[in-house]
């Protein structure tokens, strides 16, 4: 018995009966199994050895302009992972699927966060991080070829988010982690750029769950073991349930929706949407990978997988290299 086929066995003998199994793990093409790693695990190295996941260090998550200890698309997903291995762990399921969905589930996010996301939907119609995510790890990455992830992993990706719930209780581990996470870490960097103060939170939110954000990570977190275990879901109480949504809206109305950073929202979709038009017009300017890519997808798709996967840094380079006159050199 390898090292792989041991750790699937303590699976069937420690984990939850509600538990995803790596042995049971399903991909649309068939690999040679690792003798060390079970089939989670490999899709989670998979994904932290992806170009789209390294972009993400130099993606927004709620500050724009933001210095060197506000969180990034990269930072938001490893805190999610580490939520949601806690959690899991908790409640005896499976880690390396938890993990594994944690840190692919924003990899299609477009640059600026969700002012770029909602650029896009602007744009095309229709446009969603989640299902860019999957379309990154099924059909992009690796120059085309994807990743070619277990179906666990990506049902946990694709329905992180939106009207559908994941089919694992892992998935639905990474949903609710993902809350958490961005919940209390955006009101943490929105502590430290003035917008908020300690004394803002609601009261319902303060007095439930305090006003550092380490402490009420850890109230939520507890509060979805309690409540989930011996459960076949993943569930909040009650009480934290309407203590997250009051959470919520106060975050959505006093920095996602924020006044103060519209301006920069504003920025934020012009850049991509002048980006979006130059590349429609002339799609010869896109690198050689993705023009081989526009007989399969179409150029309006193909245009859309580009821009969405640059970087926020990227993202300004490219337009001022394609709209802004060298100046400098004219001196």
């Amino acid at each position: 018995m390898n090292v792989r086929e041991r750790t699937e066995e303590l699976e069937y003998a420690i984990l939850s009966p509600y538990a995803a199994k790596s042995r049971e793990g399903r991909r649309s093409q068939p690999l040679e199994p690792c003798p060390f790693r079970t089939s989670f695990q490999r899709d989670r190295d998979r994904i932290l050895h992806s170009k789209s996941f390294r972009r993400l260090k130099h993606k927004t998550q709620v500050y724009i302009v933001s210095g060197d200890h506000y969180r990034t698309r990269m930072t938001h997903s490893l805190e999610v992972a580490q939520i949601s291995r806690t959690i899991a762990r908790g409640l005896r399921l499976n880690e390396d699927l938890t993990e594994a969905i944690a840190l692919g589930h924003d990899v299609g996010h477009t640059p600026f966060g969700h002012a770029g996301e909602a650029a896009m939907a602007e744009l095309i119609g229709h446009f969603a991080h989640n299902e860019q995510s999957l379309r990154v790890v099924e059909y992009l990455e690796k120059n085309g070829q994807g990743l070619n992830l277990t179906w666990e992993v990506k049902d946990g990706i694709v329905n992180h988010s939106g009207k559908h719930r994941p089919k694992t209780l892992e998935g639905r581990i990474v949903h609710i982690a993902d809350r958490i996470a961005y919940l209390c870490h955006d009101f943490d960097d929105s502590l430290r750029a003035g917008m908020l103060g300690p004394g803002d939170l609601p009261k319902l939110v303060s007095d439930t769950l305090g006003r550092r954000p380490s402490h009420m990570i850890t109230g939520m977190v507890s509060d979805v073991i309690v409540t989930s275990t011996n459960r076949q879901d993943i569930l909040l109480s009650p009480l934290m349930k309407e203590v997250m949504d009051t959470f919520r809206s106060f975050m959505f109305e006093r920095i996602y929706h924020s006044a103060l950073l519209a301006h920069e929202r504003q920025q934020a979709v012009f850049v991509l949407r002048e980006l979006y038009g130059y590349f429609m017009h002339n799609p010869s300017a896109l690198p050689a990978e993705f023009l081989e890519r526009e007989e399969r997808w179409g150029r309006r798709q193909t245009v859309v997988d580009y821009v969405a996967g640059l970087t926020d840094s990227y993202s300004v380079h490219l337009f001022n290299e394609i709209f802004m006159p060298p100046v400098g050199s004219m001196l």
